[in-house]
């Protein structure tokens, strides 16, 4: 029988991960830009932050520059960012911000085939390293293909200026791999998808060394910065090797976007995962305290009650999970946990 298999992997050409290594962005458009202005997708408080500097570097380097500023990643705002890069016919599109705005340019970028370049200005979630664009579509986020970025550049002297809590999220992020990758090999098992054990074992790897180090990521330090961005990107390349997010998006992921679904009080999609991991990994019969001892050495809870999120909603999104994306098989397996068992669950660990 002839063999048949292929697959398609897509991974960014440069990464430039430290301190003073926005400059780069000069010399990764001269390499990619073949046609038309360069476009800059950003917010107001990210063109602050290292957009108006990506804007001026450029522009130093005689490279026409638009800048779009945009508010959150939903279908409206991609309408707009792809109507401009359009109507300017934009070669490249370079991302400046964080989860949001990243995830606006990747997808502007797959649409209309152009490069995408990833600056991010805060390490919240292993987006920034990734060709997945979550964008918001009547109240849900709905994970959609974008393109992965040509290039990463990612300066800690920028990411360390966020607030620690997105650090802290960005940790957690990575960290809930760990039940993804639990979940994959379920799914695995139990209904044959195609598992990648190269990518599970990078994504598996990154986790366990932010579980290891988790005592050193801490607020206004850029070393810590750089732990948990070099784990990011290895995140974001181990889905790239897998040519899906499987290794860093199980049942943690599907409480996370169930919870954004119906209320997530004003948690962000790191500190979401984490509360999900908690619960996959009481449900998988692993050591969920450890998640929860880990998650409190740099200081993020999985308490509901902390991110304002009522006990009615967080049992509902449990519950409920499984239907965000039903083609994934998880351990909340192919129906509703009943109401009764998502309150069991929540109440052993805490999280109520």
């Amino acid at each position: 029988m002839e063999f048949e298999k292929f697959k398609t992997m897509h991974f960014p050409r440069d990464v430039f991960v430290g301190h003073g290594v926005l400059e780069n962005v000069a010399q990764v458009v001269n390499q990619n830009l073949k046609f038309g202005p360069a476009l800059i997708l950003t917010g107001d408080i990210t063109y602050a932050l290292a957009g108006k500097d990506v804007e001026a570097i450029l522009q130093d380097n005689n490279t026409e520059v638009v800048c779009l500023k945009l508010g959150k990643a939903d279908r409206e705002n991609l309408s707009r960012s792809l109507a401009v890069a359009e109507e300017v016919s934009a070669g490249i599109i370079i991302g400046v911000g964080g989860g949001t705005k990243i995830d606006l340019a990747k997808k502007t970028a797959f649409d209309l085939n152009v490069p995408f370049v990833s600056v991010p200005t805060s390490p919240s979630h292993d987006g920034i390293a990734s060709p997945r664009a979550s964008i918001r579509s009547n109240k849900l986020s709905v994970s959609e293909e974008g393109s992965m970025p040509v290039a990463i550049i990612a300066d800690t002297a920028v990411l360390v200026k966020a607030p620690f809590r997105y650090l802290a999220a960005g940790a957690a992020d990575v960290i809930s791999n760990l039940t993804a990758i639990l979940d994959w090999k379920l799914s695995a098992r139990l209904h044959g998808e195609d598992f990648s054990s190269s990518a599970a074992a990078i994504s598996e790897y990154a986790a366990r060394e932010l579980v290891e180090k988790a005592q050193l990521i801490m607020p206004g330090v850029e070393e810590s910065v750089w732990l948990v961005t070099k784990q990011i990107l290895a995140s974001g390349t181990a889905m790239a090797i897998a040519s899906t997010s499987r290794p860093a998006s199980g049942s943690e992921h599907l409480i996370a976007h169930a919870l954004e679904k119906y209320n997530p009080g004003n948690s962000i999609h790191g500190e979401q995962c984490a509360i999900g991991s908690v619960v996959s990994m009481f449900l998988h019969g692993g050591d969920w305290q450890s998640l929860i001892n880990t998650y409190q050495k740099f200081g993020l809870s999985v308490k509901a009650r902390d991110y304002s999120i009522d006990e009615m909603t967080m049992i509902k999104s449990v519950s409920t999970a499984h239907a965000i994306r039903p083609d994934r098989y998880t351990i909340l397996g192919e129906r509703d946990l009943s109401l009764e068992a998502a309150e069991k669950v929540l109440e052993t660990t805490g999280i109520i």
